[in-house]
């Protein structure tokens, strides 16, 4: 019975339809000012003899709106068939206007809007363009930015759009935090990328506001990091951003999974090309057996063995690096493998995006021309070249086929970043006191890559003073060459019961042999003053009292193997260097240093540090070495003693006066105290050293000893957001009666 209902309820329905229907006898349209009457007809598909029911009317009339021509739209069917259409027509728009705009342009705005003059204005394209503003604005880190568009009505149904802008505070980043890191603290993760809480002192910097490109871009940094120190299965799981209820600022909190460490076990080289000889690739791997794994160098190593190959005459290979890992035992195989490439050449390489910084400064960086045959892994070296430089907050290099199947353009996008920074330091040790730095840099200067920089220190006993200047490719070649300005003033009265000056210059010339390898020379050209000499001052202090000119030119030669410049955990460090003085000006001396580290870490978390230094002076021409040049031991270096407190000192006077020749040596113990989330870390150390004594002096005035000093103690160093924090207490072990001690050295904030 329920399906009989059914059926006959639809063909009653069906029959109140058709009884509805009308003839149309004619359409009058009322309402047009710039819309043609056959336009409106078009979208009616209704013509007159046509029989129409309700539903005909009610399409034509949804017909009608979706145009967007009409502000309003009504169809009634007249009693003697007419069907009458009456509209009332959108207006156009006149002129568009942004207020409250600082932070942006209106022409960033414009290139987003929909509505251009001339227009036909709709209220939801108004709502659509309010709403792409709106997004702009949070892709500049304003979340809370407001957008009111309003209308003002002219003639002849013109509007003006005026958009009300309330750009609202940049939403800042409050907090950084990580999830899942076992091996590496919140502070080390923190350093390595883009992304920074927000602190008084980045004023000139956008790193603190949040940009979901740069939280992408940072979850590939904090992926290199670690694969950089032996974690092959690293991967960030989550990144999340929380915005305040305010919308003011976020908490970004990144979940990661560290996976193993990875320690090489082999290293192989194959090839399916003939006549390659891959005996003869070996030396150009930069990884050995036993080493923590390491992706920079696997890069590097594909690197070198391309262009080795190419050396050789084979310029269309692929070298890919594969990876046997065993997740149970750490251990994991490298085997480089070489296939043919396909055979192409790169026609153009086009550059985008650098509106300041100069198409040179990035094309010198490519390690791959125009006409070279194309080459994936010296194009990947060249992204990283040009990441290095830290211009950019983004790199994208794209390929782009040409009507030429043997060529292809390479498309470089780079997004520039702020250069520049302004550093404040405030801190207090227990040698210089209190201490306060401001200095500001500038790292792309007009946009060709050169470096200027201004520093200005002031504490209780000293003042520093240095404007510098760095040309990284002098003459258009890998050449770093720079010019120094410095002043320095510093008090001596407790040890010395004297003040100097230094003021001068410094021509810096630099190069690269490899990646780890480079050489640095200078000439220094300096007015070096002792004065302020008390009056109970050693004989040999006031006998230097006065003004002298230092000519003297100079090298150092540095090896850098470590894992990292600023927190080393793994690697080595040599340098060697030496000065002649005598150029002209008054004095005349020959110098050797030599520095060498050695760093080693067990577990992740303990690591060994041992070092030792050396130097030697010595005067010619029938010159002394003067105070401003000799070796003095003791405070950061021999802790446990105090600033110059180790070496020849005046039987009298107690006055320091250095040495001529100095050997400095230790091992210190690094290790967690359950604070690595804070970036502090406990240390123990055993520091060894010995003074040599100064050429021209009477022992029967003076004390001397050049026997071992030696102490040992423990501290603690904090990475904090102010800077580094020092803290030792120690203890000498072996020193002479005359040697000034210090069990207790602090050193806060040198640089923010």
């Amino acid at each position: 019975m329920r399906y009989v209902s059914l059926a006959a309820l639809g063909i009653g329905m069906m029959t109140v339809c058709e009884a509805q229907a009308a003839a149309v006898k004619d359409i009058q349209i009322n309402g047009l000012e710039r819309v043609e009457p056959e336009t409106v007809s078009a979208y009616l598909e209704i013509e007159p003899g046509q029989n129409i029911s309700q539903l005909d009317i009610d399409t034509a009339l949804k017909r009608l709106y979706e145009t967007g021509l009409f502000s309003d739209v009504s169809l009634d069917m007249l009693g003697n068939g007419t069907l009458s259409v009456k509209v009332s027509e959108n207006p156009i728009v006149n002129k568009r206007y942004f207020e409250g705009n600082n932070d942006l342009d209106d022409n960033v705005l414009e290139r987003e809007l929909q509505l251009n003059a001339g227009s036909i204005y709709s209220v939801a394209k108004v709502q659509q363009d309010a709403q792409r503003i709106a997004e702009v604005y949070k892709r500049a880190g304003r979340y809370a930015s407001v957008v009111e568009p309003k209308i003002i009505k002219r003639d002849h149904n013109r509007v003006d759009l005026v958009y009300e802008i309330q750009e609202g505070p940049k939403a800042s980043i409050d907090k950084i935090s990580f999830v899942g890191n076992k091996h590496f603290s919140d502070s080390e993760l923190q350093s390595e990328i883009m992304s920074k809480e927000s602190r008084w002192y980045r004023i000139f910097s956008s790193s603190e506001n949040y940009d979901p490109e740069k939280t992408n871009y940072d979850k590939e940094l904090l992926r290199r990091f670690y694969a950089k120190h032996g974690y092959a299965d690293f991967r960030v799981s989550t990144a999340v951003a929380e915005l305040s209820t305010d919308k003011k600022s976020f908490v970004l909190t990144y979940v990661i999974d560290e996976g193993p460490r990875y320690k090489v076990s082999d290293i192989n080289i194959v090839s399916e090309l003939q006549g390659v000889n891959v005996e003869t690739l070996y030396p150009e791997v930069l990884i050995e057996k036993g080493d923590w794994y390491n992706a920079d160098k696997i890069e590097k190593s594909v690197y070198e063995i391309t262009e080795k190959l190419g050396q050789q005459g084979i310029a269309f290979v692929d070298v890919n690096s594969v990876l046997n890992k065993n997740t149970q035992t750490g251990d994991v195989e490298v085997t480089f493998d070489i296939t043919e490439g396909q055979r192409l050449f790169i026609d153009k390489i086009n550059i985008t995006g650098n509106t300041r910084t100069e198409d040179r400064v990035i094309r010198r960086e490519f390690r791959v021309d125009e006409g070279d045959a194309f080459n994936a892994s010296k194009i990947k070296a060249s992204r990283r070249n040009i990441e290095a430089l830290d211009y950019f907050s983004k790199v994208d290099i794209q390929t782009e086929p040409t009507d030429d199947m043997n060529k292809t353009n390479l498309n470089i996008n780079v997004e520039e970043k702020s250069t520049g920074a302004f550093n404040v330091g405030v801190g207090y040790s227990t040698v210089n006191g209190a201490l306060a730095r401001v200095g500001i840099a500038e790292n792309n200067f007009q946009g060709k890559g050169q470096k200027l920089s201004a520093d200005m220190a002031i504490s209780q006993r000293t003042s520093e003073y240095e404007l510098s200047f760095t040309e990284p490719y002098f003459m258009d070649r890998p050449l770093s060459a720079g010019v120094d300005l410095f002043r320095t003033e510093t008090d001596y009265q407790d040890e010395g019961s004297y003040d100097s000056e230094m003021t001068g210059g410094r021509l810096r010339l630099g190069w690269k042999y490899t990646d780890d390898l480079a050489q640095y020379v200078r000439y220094t050209l300096s007015e070096d003053k002792i004065k302020n000499v008390a009056r109970d001052a050693s004989r040999y202090i006031k006998a230097e009292e006065g003004s002298y000119t230092n000519s003297a030119i100079g090298q150092t030669l540095v090896y850098d193997k470590r894992d990292s410049k600023i927190n080393p955990r793994e690697g080595y460090y040599l340098s060697f260097g030496n000065d002649v003085a005598g150029l002209g000006g008054d004095e005349k001396y020959v110098k050797f240093d030599a520095k060498a580290y050695k760093y080693y870490t067990i577990s992740d978390d303990y690591t060994f540090k041992f070092f030792v230094n050396g130097g030697y002076i010595d005067g010619y021409g029938g010159k002394d070495v003067r105070l401003a040049h000799r070796y003095y031991l003791g405070g950061s270096t021999m802790r446990g003693f105090k600033y110059a407190g180790i070496g020849a000192r005046d039987k009298y006077t107690k006055d320091a006066l250095g040495g001529n020749w100095m050997v400095y040596t230790g091992a210190e113990f690094q290790f967690p105290v359950g604070l690595d989330e804070v970036g502090i870390r406990g240390r123990t150390f055993i520091d060894a050293g010995a003074l040599g004594k100064p050429d021209n002096i009477d022992t029967k005035y003076v004390e001397y000893s050049d026997k071992i000093r030696a102490s040992a103690g423990f501290g603690f160093q904090w990475l904090s957001p102010m800077g580094q924090i020092d803290i030792d207490i120690a203890f000498p072990i072996a020193k002479e009666d005359y040697d000034e001690t210090e069990v207790f050295r602090l050193n806060f904030g040198t640089r923010l």
